[in-house]
């Protein structure tokens, strides 16, 4: 009996004594034996989260600026970090969305809590879809506020992990650090993607400003009153205990998978034998580490290249090798279906889910290949150093592509009913533009007509929303771009529709000095539903506009704006031309571009 009390008394107290640890685990107690509260310190924790996007090169902030997010802002702000304010949170993410793009590295937003981060939802989403490496931050109610009903509280986690890759809510001060950094790394290893930390308003201000919020405003009384007393003062100890000790800020290491040897040699051996190779390639080849200018190695006559839309590979040989660089066979693919079965497909993504997207229905690759795209493509050209496919078909691609170019040409030429040709507006457009020109894609018809007439003139300088179909990247793409390419002509395709998500980014294209040049294809239609809804349903309802003076609204922004319409047929060039040397001398520019209608396109559908 007195074996089985001492074997009880022996549990219980091993129970209290785990309950007691854990529960000093949790309040800080044992960190808080080993780590020193500074209390007199004037730093905060924003300057912790400037620290280290400083040390990973980051150059710009996106924001729209709210106060519990100010210490992040203004400690950036001194460290030489440049804060770019918008008008919308979804611009700023857009736009940090096109730094990722253009620069290689992780773009930055900055919101405040509530509201201003469920503006940047459909940007962040389109930000996944199209795999760019994007660090959202956010602010957050105070830690021990969450649930209770503070200002703009809202379980901001659970909207965001769906979204992202990673999700952090930081609960001390010291935890700021390797969490960045983590967050950091996360976005750009694998399948790069959107990241998000949330900051609780208290652990970004410091500890002098917090605890004033902590102080209860009478003595407290009663052994509740100090009890609750004590747990404020230890939280907020906690909350600031080793927030200053010195720490490594440094990139952790990022994981990109690559293809194996045996993955690129029997590649090797498939092309080699090929009359008819054809390289579809996505943005994912455009990717670190390999520079996206080096993949013009790659190009003929080793290869015919397509960016945007696949051919159908029609070789009775079977042996048409068609290779799928991190483009997903989604319904810009018609899901597969445009690859011929008797072609050998080589499909490489850093995605395994995108890479083998429909496999089971209408398309199976030969060799399917987990791993950087740009890389594949680099190894896959050297090891076919000196050899060449048949010149007859390049030679015979060339001749298809002249073909459609006569057509697009002889379409352009016609007169519309009303207002101006916007292929012929296009076509004047495309000839005029500056060789280092970035043309940022927003819109529907008007745009849709853009893709097949304007020329990309290299890498990375076609920036369109991807598979999403966003509107309203317009604004903050253009503005990411300007500030990555300053010395590059930057233009906005955008529709009359769409113009109206980022028309007052017009705002901060001269309050930041970025100024771009914005076509507007204004024909007072959402002309992409249109086209389809009329002629299926017979009505045209919701999809009327006006022709309104959007030139109007950008001279009101700081801009420049023109009004253009058939009457200036005859002089287009001349006002591009001006155009163009006012953006140059620091002016915004929109150019309202009246346009009628034309049968190009018709049968493209937007669902």
């Amino acid at each position: 009996l007195a074996m089985d009390i001492s074997v009880v008394l022996g549990c219980s107290l091993g129970a209290v004594l785990g309950g007691v640890i854990l529960a000093s685990y949790k309040l800080g107690l044992l960190y808080q034996l080993f780590h020193k509260t500074e209390r007199q310190s004037p730093r905060h924790g924003g300057e912790s989260v400037a620290d280290v996007l400083r040390a990973h090169g980051v150059k710009f902030v996106f924001t729209l600026v709210g106060g519990h997010i100010s210490p992040i802002l203004v400690a950036c702000e001194k460290l030489g970090i440049r804060i770019v304010d918008t008008r919308h949170e979804a611009t700023a993410v857009f736009a940090a969305d096109a730094v990722a793009r253009l620069s290689g590295t992780v773009g930055v937003a900055a919101v405040t809590a509530g509201p201003g981060l469920t503006n940047t939802v459909t940007a962040v989403k389109n930000a996944q879809m199209a795999e760019s490496p994007l660090l959202l931050i956010g602010g957050a109610a105070a830690t021990l506020l969450q649930g209770r009903g503070a200002l703009q509280d809202i379980d901001q986690m659970s909207l965001f992990k769906p979204l992202c890759k990673f999700c952090a809510s930081v609960r001390t001060v010291r935890e700021i650090v390797p969490t960045v950094r983590k967050a950091l790394a996360i976005a750009q290893s694998g399948t790069p993607g959107p990241v998000f930390i949330e900051f609780p308003i208290d652990t970004l201000y410091p500890y002098h400003v917090v605890e004033k919020e902590f102080a209860p405003k009478n003595t407290p009384k009663g052994l509740m009153g100090k009890i609750i007393a004590w747990y404020l003062q230890n939280h907020l100890s906690n909350l600031f205990a080793g927030a200053w000790e010195t720490c490594d800020l440094s990139p952790l290491p990022v994981h990109i998978p690559h293809a194996t040897e045996d993955e690129v040699q029997r590649c090797v051996e498939l092309v080699s034998r090929a009359k008819k190779p054809v390289i579809l390639m996505g943005s994912q080849a455009t990717l670190p580490p390999t520079p996206a200018d080096d993949l013009e190695y790659v190009r003929n006559p080793r290869f015919c290249i397509v960016r945007a839309r696949a051919p159908r590979c029609k070789d009775p040989t079977g042996i048409a090798p068609f290779i799928s660089s991190c483009t997903v066979c989604d319904f810009r693919l018609s899901y597969g279906r445009v690859l011929n079965r008797l072609s050998k497909i080589i499909a490489v993504n850093r995605d395994r889910s995108q890479l083998l997207k429909n496999s089971d229905m209408f398309w199976k690759p030969t060799v399917a290949i987990q791993g950087d795209a740009g890389s594949f493509l680099l190894r896959l050209s050297k090891a076919l150093k000196g050899h060449r496919c048949p010149e007859e078909w390049p030679r015979s691609l060339k001749e298809g592509d002249a073909i459609k170019e006569k057509a697009n040409r002889a379409k352009a030429a016609e007169k519309t009913e009303r207002h101006l040709n916007p292929l012929s507006v296009l076509h004047r457009v495309d000839e005029l533009l500056a060789e280092d020109s970035i043309i940022v894609a927003d819109g529907g018809d008007f745009v849709g007509s853009a893709a097949y007439i304007m020329r990309p003139r290299g890498p990375i300088r076609w920036l369109d929303p991807g598979a999403f179909g966003t509107l309203g990247v317009g604004g903050g793409f253009a503005l990411g771009a300007k500030l990555c390419r300053p010395e590059s002509e930057v233009w906005i395709v955008y529709g009359d529709g769409s113009l109206g998500y980022s028309v007052a980014e017009f705002d901060t294209f001269t309050r930041h000095k970025t100024p771009v040049i914005a076509l507007v294809g204004n024909d007072a239609c959402w002309s992409q539903i249109s086209r389809e809804q009329v002629p299926m349903l017979g009505s045209n309802v919701a999809c009327g506009l006006a022709f309104t003076d959007y030139h109007i609204v950008a001279d009101g922004y700081g801009g420049k704006g023109y009004l253009i319409g058939r009457e200036d047929e005859s002089q287009l060039d001349d006002i591009f031309k001006k155009a163009q040397k006012e953006c140059r001398e620091g002016k915004a520019i929109l150019l309202n571009v009246l346009i009628g209608k034309t049968s190009f396109r018709e049968g493209s559908i937007s669902v």
